[in-house]
């Protein structure tokens, strides 16, 4: 990749910008170094370590990256036998703990099901070195002091040097406190110079106290005394001190040798640390500029939707979307100064080396880039004192650099192609510079003020025109970039508006040619159709959306009046069952008193016969149906299955049977609607042939492997509800209580139909926005009954 492209697209900015997020000066070492990739497959892995770490921060908000320094030097050090003080240790110390805490928590996050393969392949490689953690933690404080507990040794020299200092001040602070101290002393205070206990005598009282003269003050009037009664205790105090520091040195010696020990360990966790927090600083950034991880292909296609430029503020930056690869290769960009034609250029190039380079882009859920093998830019006015060249001659410099590299897998930005020369010549060679570079294969987009190239798009196969829009109204430009549609002449429009003579418009106008006119003419309806388009655009928009709440109203208006009808079909039955029961109590009543007469009258009745009437009398109960209607003798015969035609005859329309829900219960669909039918209420029509495939059988439960979130970033309304449908029902098979939903935050269209499903689902209990450590109202999170 060209250092000059990284330069003038503005990527060493990115970087900039990019390294405010690391943890540690190995995750900004790292990003110093950082370029685009040519290879697609690490592209690719790149994008993906980056998304898992986006995913991470979308769940947990943080990771645990503090306390990570760069040790290199120190375990250099410790290996040629050097001896590492107690801060370069305690850095070891906490760097270990780092390693040791960031592998935890990852491989904890892996445990719940969070996809995580390439960070938990990075964590897995690291040695937690517990042991050299804790006898560096047991040996000095974080501030770098040496512990008492070290050593036994040194907990014992300490606690005699306590002792003796107590006694040396004891001494000299009841000398000071005498009587006669008062005149001879200037302070009445017990100090230290060169590590020795002393006094501040004054001069004249010199040979008072005897002993040893330590300092004296700039004035001379005050000498600092070591009196010689406390001679032999300080002695003896230097004597611990110095093996203090002697055992001090042992116990450094002992640590600097067991990290010379680690040393391979030791470079391998400093080696992941450093690129775990490159990963998760391109993370952070993302989320900074609101990005979104974008297909990768090496066909050449980019399609970037309300793509911003990430070095302009989100609340100035215009969106756009912007289309190259498919159904042409060259985009040639018309229009005003300041217009926005330079932005645009730099947002593609600039989009294409972040991408290329592991980072999200400043776009919605699903935009796409290719992985080309070099990006070229000539961008600016880039005249050259040293090389005595004019703006022109700069330019065709860098173009004739870039047509000598040039080939199929290239994407190329010119910024005012040809400008700089006589017009005629200029428009003439920026037409042969393009059909150049078009004719080699390359993805090339150029911006230029030449009218000639107007019409560049209109006799070129793969050429597409756009224009930045200018509005006349305002005199300003609106910077939305119009794919298909050439920009314009405004100066007519302009003069008019700021109150130039009619007259004098006139006459300008007629000394543009007739063919200049018309294409005015051309790309001013041009225009005009692509502003009625897009407002049809939205409106049909908005129809979709009613139709689909005005179906989801009559679905629930439908299952409402299901369940309706079978209650009262419920009610019905019940009472009918118990006219029926008082009925056959009454007729056992009867045949019991029929008996009786029998036997006590000798009544000529035979005991079959009574049989036979209570027959009768069981015989006559009629079969109620919730339905309302017998079971039809057609469906007692056929067997239901998948893909049946049948008539439901409560709302005697035809439908399909998709799927059995339950015993006796189907999802049938009829038209554009899904409902749950009995059978019982279905007539069964015919059996559509099918085409004989082998069978399969799905079976799920707990050991499945369904993901605890679904991502529809970048799906079409449509798929994504699918998607939904599909996903809830393998949650509940899976016994999952909780799912996310990521659907990305966009124009909302998706979140509020994915939000309206599940409001409507009968196993849903309530869904919620995430919170901040979860993604925010870019994901749904539902609870189940």
């Amino acid at each position: 990749m060209q250092e000059r492209a990284l330069k003038v697209l503005e990527f060493t900015k990115v970087r900039e910008q990019l390294q405010e997020h690391a943890s540690s000066s190995l995750g900004k070492e790292k990003i110093s170094q950082l370029v685009p990739s040519t290879d697609f497959e690490e592209v690719v892995r790149l994008q993906a370590e980056t998304d898992e770490a986006a995913t991470i921060l979308r769940i947990k908000g943080n990771v645990p990256l503090s306390g990570i320094h760069d040790i290199r030097a120190h375990i250099k050090r410790s290996v040629i036998g050097g001896i590492l003080s107690p801060h370069e240790l305690v850095q070891i110390s906490s760097t270990i703990r780092a390693s040791r805490q960031i592998k935890h928590f990852i491989e904890d996050l892996a445990a719940e099901r969070t996809e995580l393969p390439i960070l938990l392949e990075q964590v897995e490689q690291i040695i937690p070195l517990t042991n050299l953690e804790q006898a560096i933690k047991y040996a000095i404080d974080e501030s770098g002091e040496v512990l008492d507990g070290a050593s036994d040794l040194l907990r014992s020299l300490r606690s005699q040097l306590r002792s003796n200092e107590a006694r040396v001040r004891e001494k000299l602070e009841s000398m000071i406190r005498s009587s006669s101290a008062q005149k001879m002393l200037s302070d009445p205070i017990v100090t230290i110079r060169n590590e020795r206990f002393v006094i501040p005598v004054k001069q004249e009282y010199r040979g008072h106290y005897g002993g040893i003269i330590h300092d004296q003050s700039s004035s001379g009037q005050t000498l600092f005394i070591e009196p010689q009664a406390i001679v032999q205790l300080n002695n003896q105090l230097q004597d611990i001190r110095v093996k203090e520091q002697l055992e001090i040195e042992r116990i450094l010696i002992e640590l600097s040798a067991k990290t010379a020990e680690h040393e391979s360990e030791l470079k391998i966790i400093v080696s992941i640390l450093a690129n775990l927090d490159f990963i998760f600083a391109k993370a952070r950034y993302g989320r900074k500029i609101k990005a979104s991880m974008p297909t990768m292909n090496h066909e050449g296609r980019i399609s970037l939707f309300k793509a911003r430029h990430p070095l302009i503020p989100i609340e100035e930056v215009v969106a756009n979307d912007i289309k190259l690869g498919n159904d042409y290769t060259t985009i040639v960009i018309t229009g005003p100064n300041t217009g926005g034609k330079t932005v645009t250029l730099k947002t593609v190039g600039l989009c294409s080396l972040m991408a290329q380079a592991g980072l999200q882009v400043p776009a919605l859920d699903g935009s796409e880039l290719a992985v080309f093998d070099s990006v070229y830019a000539d961008i600016g006015d880039e005249q050259s004192i040293e090389q005595s060249l004019s703006t022109f001659s700069s330019h065709m410099v860098n173009i004739v650099d870039i047509l000598n590299n040039v080939d199929f897998n290239s994407l190329v930005l010119f910024d005012e192609l040809g400008a700089g020369t006589d017009p005629q010549e200029g428009a003439a060679l920026a037409i042969s510079i393009l059909d150049e570079v078009h004719k080699r294969g390359a993805r090339v987009i150029a911006t230029t003020h030449y009218p000639e190239l107007k019409a560049y798009g209109y006799n070129r196969e793969g050429v597409l025109n756009a224009s930045v829009e200018f509005d006349v109204e305002t005199l300003s430009p609106t910077y939305k970039l119009l794919l298909g549609v050439p920009g314009r002449s405004n100066a007519f429009e302009i003069s008019k508006r700021l109150g130039l003579n009619e007259r004098v418009i006139q006459t300008a106008r007629s000394h543009v040619s007739e063919d200049a006119n018309q294409i005015d003419k051309m790309i001013a309806s041009l225009e005009e159709s692509k502003r009625h388009a897009e407002i049809e655009h939205q409106e049909a928009r908005e129809y979709l959306k009613q139709a689909e709440k005005l179906q989801q109203d009559l679905q629930k208006e439908m299952i409402a009046f299901y369940e309706q009808k079978d209650k009262m079909y419920e009610n019905a039955a019940e009472k009918a069952k118990d006219l029926i029961d008082e009925a056959k109590d009454e007729a056992e009543k009867v045949i019991r008193d029929l008996r009786k007469m029998r036997i006590e009258k000798h009544a000529e009745v035979k005991e079959h016969e009574l049989i036979e009437a209570k027959r009768r009398l069981e015989g006559a109960v009629p079969e109620v149906k919730k339905s309302g209607r017998l079971m039809d003798k057609k469906n007692k015969k056929h067997a239901f299955k998948p893909g049946d035609e049948v008539k439901v005859l409560t709302f005697n329309q035809n439908g399909s049977l998709l799927e059995k829900v339950s015993a006796g219960e189907w999802q049938v669909q009829i038209g554009i609607l899904k409902m749950k039918v009995k059978e019982k209420d279905m007539e069964y029509i015919s059996t559509p042939k099918q085409v004989e495939t082998k069978p399969m059988t799905i079976v799920r439960g707990r050991e499945s492997n369904v993901k605890l979130e679904l991502d529809l970033r970048g799906e079409r309304y449509e798929d994504a509800l699918l998607r939904v449908e599909k996903y809830i029902d393998d949650a509940l098979l899976s016994g999952y209580h909780q799912v996310s939903i990521i659907h990305g935050k966009g124009t909302g269209a998706l979140r509020q139909g994915v939000q309206e499903y599940l409001r409507n689902h009968r196993s849903v209990k309530k869904i919620r926005f995430g919170e901040a450590g979860e993604g925010g109202s870019g994901v749904t999170v539902v609870e189940f009954k």
